[in-house]
């Protein structure tokens, strides 16, 4: 039976990566983080609508619980951000989940909760890491993100996100490879990483943070290839796409003001998230 909703499929996609990731990857990844980030994601996406609800002065201004968008808020960051602490975790699920709430323009949000969560645990607590390269170069890795990215992406209409951003970024190192001398292997194995493809497929495809107009999202990606490659190979920052993504992700609504089209929606007329990670959104949102 198929799903009704192309979030429940992101759910199962990033549940999967979860499995695959303690299965087959030498992760320090412990169940007790990821049950913190799952319940506290839920709990204040319920409190955080419920406050909303009451509070709002206009009628049917009230937010409901959109459980699906803190489902795979959690599961985005799971997978990507690493802690020694469970309260460590907390924070950041608790900061992902009210970035959708507080950072709002005409009611659209314009952080990706996931990667607004992750951004905050770097910043505030002291023992928060990314790991870019936990996937490793396996080919097998690619090719499975490729395909299910791929299907939520042809739902959502976002496929020109991600090649922008993938195209601009492969552009930039293959100028910088031939500008040094190297050889291509150094260029493939700069490219072939399972956390940049997770990126690229889950996380900056968010229909519900970026650009409304395909014009401004090829725009705002392509900004944010530049901005990575610059952090990664100037500034030697291994988390440069998330980064990349938190420095301009406030850009988005310039750029809507500039290029307007219709606002995305979901079908069920509820909010969406998007990952890590990562669509109808993208690893990793709301």
């Amino acid at each position: 039976m198929l799903l009704k909703d192309i979030r429940d499929y992101q759910i199962l996609f990033l549940g999967l990566f979860l499995v695959l990731g303690i299965g087959t990857r030498d992760w320090t990844l412990r169940p007790e983080l990821i049950g913190v980030a799952i319940a506290t994601s839920l709990a204040t996406q319920w409190i955080l609508s419920f406050v909303i609800s009451h509070w709002s002065l206009a009628k049917n201004k009230g937010q409901s619980p959109n459980l699906r968008s803190a489902l795979i808020t959690s599961l985005g960051l799971s997978l990507l951000l690493r802690a020694d602490h469970w309260t460590t975790m907390a924070i950041a699920a608790a900061m992902a989940i009210a970035s959708k709430f507080i950072f709002q323009v005409g009611d659209k949000h314009f952080f990706n909760p996931a990667n607004f969560g992750i951004i905050s645990a770097l910043i505030f607590t002291p023992d928060a890491w990314v790991s870019p390269g936990q996937w490793g170069e396996e080919w097998w890795y690619g090719l499975l993100f490729v395909g299910t990215g791929g299907m939520i992406l042809q739902r959502v209409g976002r496929w020109d996100t991600t090649a922008a951003f993938l195209g601009s970024y492969s552009l930039l190192e293959a100028i910088r490879n031939l500008w040094l001398g190297w050889t291509w292997d150094v260029y493939w194995h700069r490219l072939m990483s399972g956390s940049l493809l997770l990126f690229a497929l889950f996380m900056i495809t968010d229909p519900r943070s970026i650009p409304n107009s395909r014009i401004g999202r090829v725009v705002w990606a392509t900004c944010i290839a530049g901005l990575t490659f610059i952090l990664r190979n100037y500034f030697f920052v291994s988390t440069a796409v998330f980064w990349a993504l938190f420095a301009l992700a406030p850009l988005s609504i310039l750029i809507d003001v500039l290029w307007l089209a219709p606002r995305f929606g979901w079908d069920e007329g509820d909010e969406g998230d998007g990952v890590v990670l990562l669509t109808q959104h993208s690893l990793l949102k709301k």
